[in-house]
């Protein structure tokens, strides 16, 4: 072990020593922050959601965006007066004024949102002065020039959509800097989706669909920043069965999700989301292709086929292995996994997993240190077996003795699960 003095991976280690001045400037960063935060605590217990509470939320999560009851008090902002009106089931306006920010058993998340963002709408009130931002078109609100009062009714309907969707685009611009320096910050994202929640609720489906539209756009964009941000895979999932759902007249999208595995699977073999997402989209995506078992078998073929391609380059990488046993599955467990296999003979079902076996068995010739490879094989020769319905035979016996020891030796650190296999099906030489 390296002594202090010395270097870790070439790079010599360095003591940090606060000057006097950083420790006077830090100090100066704490006092502001809780003194915004006293501020805030201050009017939630005299029940004031007023705009000027609005902003010290602002710089209050600027500062520390994982604050999460400093979210609802947004929320309850919003809702108490800066949208043009409030929505039935809103439980921000029935929380209690007296509700702590410092508690850690505040209102959800989820509880600041709209009973249905697809009930009916009630009439909007009187609505406010807007904030700048994009708009939605007055005009595109049909009005009956002839009957009395409609005119008013929708000039009013469309100011109020106006201010809504200022609100709503002004909070999303609000987060995206605190999602690119916290992209893995889950109340961030849950605010995100409450807003976007808001703009199913108040305007109309073309406005809020373009909404929605902008976020998959903004998903994408963090995925390219880092591809394998599980929060964003969930969010983008979420977003698309939103956009394909009949609340924003959406169709589905299916396709063109599939295709975007492709594409992040290409740049990134190791993507594990992608290979998730991938395998959840295949049963629609044949379903909806109305393929037939031909087509089904041939689907089933080009995935054995790219995912052997690339356990070529990559044995060592789990993901790939989680893919390649989701098909497999597909073969020893029809029932669970229907959507490639469903009509296949047990015949079939044994030629392609002997086929399978034999194509890892070689990239032991390349790679006989990748513990995963005989995993995998260990495995599959009992799922060979359980098809065929009879206990491994001389030949398999031996090879799965010898699989286990190389795992001994290639992961001694779980002897205890290797022993449990060798007692259950008693390899123990």
């Amino acid at each position: 072990m390296a002594d202090q003095g010395g270097s870790q991976h070439g790079i010599a280690r360095t003591s940090r020593v606060r000057t006097e001045e950083q420790k006077r400037r830090d100090l100066e960063r704490i006092a502001k922050y809780r003194e915004l935060e006293d501020q805030v605590r201050a009017h939630i217990a005299r029940g004031e959601y007023a705009p000027e509470v609005f902003q010290l939320t602002s710089k209050l999560l600027r500062l520390n965006p994982e604050y999460y009851t400093i979210w609802n008090v947004r929320r309850r902002c919003l809702i108490s007066g800066s949208f043009s009106r409030p929505l039935a089931g809103s439980s921000c306006l029935k929380a209690s004024s007296s509700t702590s920010p410092s508690a850690t058993t505040t209102t959800s998340s989820t509880s600041c949102s709209s009973s249905s963002s697809a009930a009916t709408r009630p009439a909007p009130g009187s609505p406010t002065a807007g904030t700048s931002g994009t708009t939605a078109d007055p005009a595109a609100i049909s009005t009956t020039p002839d009957a009395p009062g409609k005119e008013d009714s929708a000039a009013t309907a469309a100011a109020a959509e106006t201010q809504d969707l200022s609100i709503i685009k002004s909070e999303l611009t609000f987060t995206i800097p605190l999602l690119l320096e916290s992209p893995k910050c889950y109340w961030i994202w849950s605010y995100r989706l409450w807003i976007l929640q808001q703009a199913i609720a108040r305007l109309r489906p073309a406005v809020a669909r373009r909404i929605w539209e902008e976020e998959l756009g903004l998903a994408s964009k963090m995925l390219g920043k880092d591809r394998r941000n599980f929060h964003a895979w969930g969010y983008r999932r979420h977003v698309v069965q939103q956009l394909e759902s009949a609340t924003l007249e959406g169709s589905s999208m299916v396709e063109a999700e599939f295709a975007y595995t492709d594409k992040m699977i290409n740049t990134d073999l190791s993507n594990f989301s992608a290979w998730h997402s991938r395998s959840k989209l295949i049963p629609r995506l044949l379903d909806e292709r109305g393929a037939d078992d031909a087509a089904r078998r041939a689907f089933l073929d080009k995935e054995l086929a790219q995912i052997r391609n690339a356990l070529n380059v990559g044995p060592e990488d789990q993901s790939l292995w989680y893919y390649h046993q989701f098909l497999i599955l597909n073969l020893v467990a029809p029932e669970q996994h229907p959507a490639m296999t469903l009509n296949f003979t047990r015949e079939d079902r044994v030629a392609y997993l002997t086929r399978e076996i034999d194509e890892i068995k070689e990239l032991l010739e390349d790679y006989d240190d990748v513990k995963l490879i005989y995993e995998g094989l260990f495995e599959y020769t009992l799922y060979l077996c359980q098809l065929e319905e009879r206990q491994p035979d001389e030949i398999e016996r031996a090879d799965l003795v010898a699989w286990l020891g190389k795992l001994k030796q290639l992961d001694p650190m779980r002897n205890g699960r290797w022993a449990d296999l060798e007692k259950e099906y008693g390899l123990k030489e």
